[in-house]
């Protein structure tokens, strides 16, 4: 029997245990996870996938986070899909930085594996409140 499957997730993130843990998450709740292991093949994978949320890390190798967060933001197809910065980065002003860039949402690594798929879900559905609005 499939599955229904809830959203398509673009995982933007280069740490191999980082994407599995999220992946395993995410897919245990329903949603399928598509990685992507740097900035521009996040890019291309967005384009021509459309994920419904993208999931990104700040600290990415070639590219970093905001950059491809003003990136993602500058495509007219997908400046309205949720990015979701999930980030070491918590210093004072980190979130801003990220929500600067073009981030709905940001999530501190580590993450607890008991609340991040809600915390995504519910940063999903806020970012398409503002959109209705």
């Amino acid at each position: 029997m499939s599955q229904t499957v809830l959203h398509t997730v673009l995982l933007i993130e280069d740490n191999e245990q980082n994407r599995y843990l999220a992946t395993f998450l995410l897919e245990q709740r329903g949603h399928r996870v598509v990685p992507a292991v740097d900035g521009p093949s996040g890019i291309a994978l967005a384009q021509s996938l459309r994920p419904d949320i993208i999931l990104l890390d700040i600290q990415l190798p070639t590219m970093d986070g905001h950059a491809v967060a003003r990136a993602l933001r500058a495509i007219e197809s997908l400046r309205k899909i949720p990015i979701i910065a999930v980030t070491s980065y918590a210093l004072v002003g980190d979130r801003a930085k990220c929500l600067a860039a073009g981030c709905t949402g940001y999530i501190e690594k580590p993450i607890d594996p008991e609340t991040f798929v809600t915390e995504i879900e519910a940063a999903a559905r806020a970012a398409g409140e503002g959109d209705a609005a």
